[in-house]
């Protein structure tokens, strides 16, 4: 056998466990007990700073094993003492070994009696305090430990679900939570032996104590001062070497349990938590006032205050050259270039003319960027998702009294703007029976004649029914006007997270049948972005996603899914546009004509309904008409139609009539009224005609 396999590592702890069982067996030689006793007072204090170097308790997970072995060696020592102090105690305090008689003769004073409270003082502390505490903190920890694992367990599941963290990573996590339960629940069992190990001690010491006498005045002939002198001298010195590693062991343990998961050991993390200097001057000032009273000792006191004051000097120095320690200088390199320097990451950007940036100053009282903060806040709540912040910037490409609004770097609207001017908006109530001074020009938001007054003539504008705004209600309006349009552009996959999980954190269930799977984040989004384009909020999430979930055990592809929840939301979708209880005014096409759009041309590519431009231009025409001639207060009306036209209409319309909602004959409620006031491409029908809902006839 080679060295190498006799000094295999795997070997270590069967010969140690032979080792302890041949103590307990064996007798062994005076000297080689004192190297065991070095070894195991070793032993200990290897693990109380194996305890206190964590950083967390399972840096340490196997320390219930160590303690029982420790426990065991201890044990084990102790029967071979016992044996040797009751077999050889008769011939003096060096019978038993040196680390006895240190223990029995230096630390004792050679007196049993001082010997005897030493060991009962060295016992209650461990025993009554150390020991019992951390046997309580371990079985709390261990009950806290396992009542909390399921819901550990599930939040592994949800983040993996979620793809917060990669299935490896999930195995690793699950590991570390199954250990630390074993952990718990083995300290739990592990700090019973430290119990047993000093009431076995004590019991020890009883059965040295009397057999030594016993055996002392009995069989050697000694006298009975002479068998207490040299047996219980033995017995306590014993007892002490073995109290003295039991005592460590139980601080390692009471350490490990009550350890907090930190980044630093034991050391770092009290030290760390005692820098502050505002514990040290409290510190300082009673010391020093209980060194006043005359029969203190003020020399022992008085430095002691007066080290606690110089460590709160030397912690409040360090603390504020922390605070203002100045950062490194960056030296620039003028050849590289950054990419934020050359990319913008914001969605939505208004660009002001130099002639305007005064309206964003709000230490000058500007109310811009308040407005545009309630206006996103608005949106927010109108759209159901977190709609970006806006960026406002200045920009020399736009004229100094014009802004610009961009979407995602594309220009959708702009405008011109008179500082300290208010805008007159002619919304068709004007009584023209006085001119009002100011500078003709057209709103932006709405296309309606406007006029630049001044704002003393406010009162006599308002008067005239003219509607007065100042320039940030301006810009605000029509931001507002234009986003509104584009819902569906201002939603991304960030957005779309942010909703799945708030709406996981009270109906994990649902969100579970919806994503990962069958739909994936990027096709849930492209999902509520057809949906926003389609006018359907998202502020009922709960409503919207219960409806994705049943359309998602049907279907994934894209198109049907829009269909399912669309039908699912019919209910939904109608009391947007139709007040409860009254009828929804409603427009559908001859049959003819409607066949004509279905049976006409198809995109080969998606095999979408494509309307023949004439016919396309002259339905989007009639029913433009239709809708301009009803009454601006009443109700939105509704074109009926086919399933598979409504696609190819709603875009038609979206162009030509965008107050026309668009519906399929699966969306509309069964339960919901109806007036049909007009039927485009039948002349006969022109005239509106009052009937209840019947789904077969519009079927038809």
């Amino acid at each position: 056998m080679s060295a190498r396999q006799i000094l295999n590592p795997g070997l270590a702890l069967p010969v140690g466990i032979l080792t302890i069982i041949l103590l307990m067996v064996v007798p062994i030689p005076a000297m080689l007990l004192d190297v065991f006793f070095v070894l195991n007072i070793a032993l200990s204090v290897s693990v109380l700073m194996a305890a206190m170097n964590a950083k967390k308790p399972l840096d340490f997970s196997s320390f219930p094993s160590v303690l029982l072995f420790a426990t065991l060696l201890r044990l084990a020592l102790n029967v071979a003492s016992t044996r040797i102090v009751l077999l050889n105690g008769h011939e003096g305090g060096e019978a038993a070994g040196k680390v006895i008689e240190a223990f029995g003769a230096f630390l004792i004073g050679g007196n049993f009696a001082v010997g005897i409270f030493v060991f009962l003082i060295l016992m209650v502390i461990n025993l009554m305090v150390v020991t019992k505490g951390a046997g309580r903190v371990s079985e709390v920890s261990a009950r806290f430990t396992l009542d909390a694992l399921p819901g550990k367990q599930m939040a592994i599941d949800a983040d993996l679900a979620a793809g917060l963290m990669t299935a490896d990573e999930a195995k690793a996590r699950r590991r570390e939570i199954a250990t630390e339960a074993d952990f718990y629940g083995s300290m739990d069992g592990a700090s019973k032996f430290v119990k047993g190990d000093a009431v076995a001690a004590l019991l020890i010491l009883g059965i040295n104590v009397i057999a030594g006498l016993v055996l002392g005045i009995t069989t050697h002939d000694l006298s009975a001062g002479d068998a207490a002198q040299f047996y219980i001298t033995l017995a306590v010195g014993d007892a002490l070497v073995a109290s003295v590693p039991a005592l460590l062991l139980s601080i390692a343990a009471a350490v490990i349990v009550t350890r907090v998961s930190d980044a630093r050991d034991l050391t770092g993390q009290i030290g760390g938590q005692l820098s502050d200097p505002k514990i040290w001057l409290p510190v300082g000032c009673i010391l020093t006032v209980i060194g006043c009273i005359p029969a203190m000792p003020q020399s022992i006191i008085l430095p002691l205050a007066g080290g606690a004051f110089w460590l709160w000097n030397q912690l409040r120095k360090r603390q504020e050259a922390a605070q203002f320690q100045p950062e490194p200088e960056v030296v620039v390199d003028p050849a590289r270039i950054a990419i934020e320097e050359v990319t913008d990451q914001t969605l939505v950007t208004i660009q002001l003319g130099y002639g305007l940036i005064h309206m964003t100053d709000e230490k000058r009282g500007a109310t811009l960027v308040a407005r545009l903060t309630g206006l996103r806040k608005q949106m927010c709540q109108t759209f159901g998702f977190i709609v970006p912040q806006f960026r406002i910037e200045d920009s020399f490409e736009v004229e100094p009294d014009s802004y610009r609004i961009t979407l995602g770097g594309a220009m959708i609207g702009g405008g011109r703007i008179k500082p300290d001017h208010l805008l007159a908006i002619d919304t068709g109530e004007v009584m023209n029976s006085q001119p009002i001074p100011g500078e003709s020009t057209v709103d932006p938001s709405f296309g309606c004649p406007a006029l630049w007054i001044d704002p003393g003539t406010r009162d006599l504008a308002v008067a005239e029914g003219y509607l007065a705004v100042d320039p940030e209600s301006v810009i605000a309006t029509q931001i507002h006007q234009l986003l509104a349009a584009r819902a569906q552009d201002l939603l991304g996959p960030d957005q779309v997270r942010d909703l799945i999980d708030h709406l996981r954190a009270r109906h994990g269930q649902l969100i579970e049948t919806i994503t990962p799977q069958p739909l994936t984040l990027a096709a849930v989004t492209r999902l509520l972005r057809a949906l926003l384009a389609d006018g359907i909020s998202l502020r009922h999430s709960l409503r919207v996603f219960s409806s994705i979930s049943l359309a998602a055990q049907q279907t994934a592809e894209h198109d049907r899914l829009i269909d399912l929840v669309r039908a699912d939301l019919g209910a939904m979708i109608v009391a947007e546009a139709c007040p409860p209880d009254a009828k929804l005014p409603v427009i559908t096409l001859a049959a003819r004509l409607e066949e004509m759009v279905v049976g006409g041309l198809q995109d080969p590519a998606s095999g979408e309904i494509v309307i023949e431009p004439d016919l396309a231009r002259s339905i989007g025409e009639r029913i433009g008409a239709i809708v301009a001639q009803r009454d601006p207060a009443a109700a939105r009306p509704a074109l009926i139609v086919q399933p598979r036209a409504r696609r190819a209409l709603t875009a038609l319309l979206r162009l030509r009539a965008p107050q026309c909602l668009v519906l399929s004959i699966n969306e509309l409620p069964a339960a919901q009224p109806i007036e049909v006031i007009a039927v485009v491409g039948d002349e006969q029908h022109e005239q509106p005609a009052q009937l209840g809902h019947e789904t077969e006839a519009l079927a038809a």
